[in-house]
C-alpha cells in the first residue's frame, strides 16, 4: 500500500514538473524576456518614482494659466475619446469578471412536463424538475491562461485611457498656444500694416516734393498689400485653431478668447541623457509590453491545448417518470460522470496554433522594444527643440532690438538726410517684420516642446 502511495505522489510530481517546464503555468515575467532592452526596462520598474521628475508632476503644476486650466478641465470631463477609453475600461473589466468565474461550476435548470396516452388509458402527466451542474477541472491551465490574459488585456485599456488623458491634454495646451501664437502674429500684422500705410503716404509726400520717383510709391504700396493678404491667412489659421480646440473640448465651435501674451513658464531642465525609468512610466509603452504579455499567455493557451480537458457533471432532481409511465411513481434522482477529452486529430492543428502563437509573440517583443526605442526618441527631439529654441530666442531678441533701431535710423536719414534710398526703408522693415515674426514662432516651438517633453515623459496625472 505504501509503495502504490509512494509511486502515485512520485508520478504527480513527475507530471507537474513535466507541465511546468511546458510552460503553461508559468506567469509572465519581463525580467525573463530574451531581450536586454526588456530587460533593463524591467529593472527601471523596480526604481521608485521621482515625484519631481516633470513627467511626474500633475498638470496643474506645469499649466498654471487659469484660462487653459479650465478648458483642460472642460475637456477632460467632455472629451469623447476618453469617455470611449473609460468604456473599453469597463469592458475589459467585465470580461476579466467572467474569465474569473470561468472557475466556478455551471449550473442549468430545466423543468420539463410531458403527457403520454396508450391505447384506451387515460392521458398520463409526468414531469421532470432536473438540475445540472458542470464542472471543469483546469488541471493543464486553459482556464489561468484565459484568465491571465483578460487581466493583461485590463491593465492595458488603463494604460490606454492613461495615454488618451495625456494626449487630450497635451492636445489642448499646445491648441491654446498656437491660438495665442496666432494672436500675437495678426495684432503684430496689424500694427505692421498701419505703419507702411503710414509708410506710403510719407512715399507719396516725398515724390510730390521731387525727392522720390513713381517706383518707391508703388513698391511700398505692393509692400502694404503683401501684409494685408497675409492678415487673411493669419485670421484662416485662426478659425481653423479655434474650432480644433472646440472639437477637444466637445463644445460647438466657437471664437475663444486667448490672450495674444499667453505663455508657458518652463522650469529648468537639464539632462544629458534619458533614464529608462522615464520611458517605464508611459502608458503607450506599458500598454505595449500588455500587448507582448496578451502573447505570452495566448501562447501558453496553445500549448495547453496539447492537454485533455476534464469535466465532473452531475445531474439530479425530482421526477415522477421513475417506472411505468402509467404508475408513475415519484422520486428523487441522481446521476455522476466524469469525462476526459483530448485532442487526437486535432493534433495538425494545435502544432500550427502553437506556432502561429510564437510567431505573434516575437512580433509582439519587436514592437514593444521599438516602442521603447522610439518613446526615447521622443523625449530626445522634444528636449532638443526645446533647448536649441530658448537658444534662438536670445538671438532673436536681439537682432529684433537692432533692426527696430535700423528702422528708426533709415526712416530718419530718409526724412531728413537724403543719404538713404527707398529701398533701404523698405528692406528695413521687412526684416524686422520677419524678425518678429520669427521671434513668435519660436517662442510657440519652445512652449510646444515642453509640452511634447512632458506628454512623452508620461505627464497628465
Amino acid at each position: 500500500m505504501k509503495i502504490k502511495q509512494l509511486s502515485l505522489i512520485l508520478a504527480v510530481g513527475v507530471s507537474t514538473s513535466v507541465l511546468t517546464g511546458c510552460g503553461i503555468y508559468n506567469k509572465y515575467n519581463a525580467e525573463k524576456i530574451d531581450s536586454d532592452l526588456v530587460k533593463e526596462y524591467a529593472e527601471a520598474l523596480k526604481q521608485q518614482d521621482d515625484s519631481t521628475a516633470f513627467g511626474n508632476l500633475s498638470w496643474r503644476s506645469v499649466f498654471t494659466d487659469p484660462a487653459l486650466v479650465d478648458l483642460i478641465d472642460r475637456a477632460l470631463a467632455n472629451n469623447k475619446d476618453l469617455r470611449n477609453a473609460k468604456l473599453n475600461v469597463d469592458i475589459a473589466h467585465a470580461q476579466l469578471k467572467g474569465a474569473k468565474l470561468s472557475y466556478l461550476p455551471s449550473l442549468t435548470f430545466a423543468p420539463g412536463v410531458n403527457g403520454a396516452k396508450y391505447g384506451h388509458s387515460d392521458l398520463s402527466w409526468n414531469y421532470q424538475l432536473p438540475l445540472a451542474v458542470n464542472w471543469e477541472i483546469d488541471i493543464f491551465g486553459k482556464i489561468l491562461n484565459t484568465k491571465r490574459g483578460a487581466q493583461v488585456a485590463e491593465m492595458q485599456t488603463r494604460y490606454y485611457e492613461q495615454a488618451v488623458r495625456s494626449q487630450i491634454i497635451a492636445g489642448v495646451a499646445q491648441c491654446y498656444y498656437s491660438i495665442a501664437a496666432l494672436e500675437s502674429q495678426l495684432k503684430l500684422s496689424r500694427e505692421t500694416s498701419e505703419l507702411w500705410k503710414e509708410s506710403v503716404n510719407v512715399m507719396r509726400n516725398l515724390k510730390e516734393a521731387g525727392r522720390l520717383r513713381e517706383d518707391a510709391v508703388v513698391q511700398s504700396l505692393a509692400q502694404y498689400y503683401s501684409i494685408e493678404a497675409t492678415i487673411t491667412d493669419i485670421e484662416l489659421s485662426l478659425h481653423e485653431a479655434n474650432n480644433t480646440l472646440s472639437l477637444l473640448v466637445n463644445e460647438m465651435p466657437q471664437k475663444w478668447t486667448i490672450s495674444p501674451d499667453a505663455t508657458l513658464n518652463v522650469p529648468v531642465m537639464k539632462r544629458t541623457a534619458i533614464p529608462m525609468a522615464e520611458l517605464a512610466v508611459r502608458p503607450d509603452v506599458r500598454a505595449s509590453e500588455m500587448t507582448l504579455a496578451s502573447a505570452f499567455y495566448s501562447t501558453a493557451s496553445a500549448r495547453a491545448a496539447f492537454y485533455p480537458s476534464i469535466n465532473i457533471t452531475a445531474n439530479g432532481g425530482f421526477t415522477d417518470a421513475l417506472g411505468s409511465a402509467i404508475l408513475n411513481p415519484h422520486g428523487w434522482f441522481l446521476q455522476l460522470a466524469g469525462s476526459l477529452t483530448a485532442p487526437i486529430f486535432a493534433r495538425g492543428q494545435n502544432i500550427a496554433r502553437l506556432q502561429a502563437a510564437k510567431a505573434q509573440q516575437q512580433q509582439a517583443l519587436n514592437n514593444f522594444e521599438y516602442a521603447i526605442m522610439s518613446a526615447s526618441a521622443d523625449i530626445s527631439d522634444a528636449m532638443t527643440v526645446y533647448e536649441k529654441s530658448m537658444q534662438k530666442q536670445q538671438w532673436l531678441t536681439l537682432q529684433v532690438e537692432n533692426l527696430t533701431k535700423a528702422v528708426e535710423v533709415t526712416n530718419e536719414l530718409l526724412l531728413f538726410d537724403g543719404s538713404t534710398t527707398y529701398l533701404e526703408v523698405l528692406t528695413a522693415q521687412k526684416n524686422l517684420l520677419g524678425a518678429q515674426t520669427a521671434q513668435i514662432t519660436t517662442n510657440l516651438a519652445a512652449a510646444q516642446s515642453v509640452i511634447n517633453l512632458y506628454q512623452n515623459l508620461g505627464g497628465g496625472r
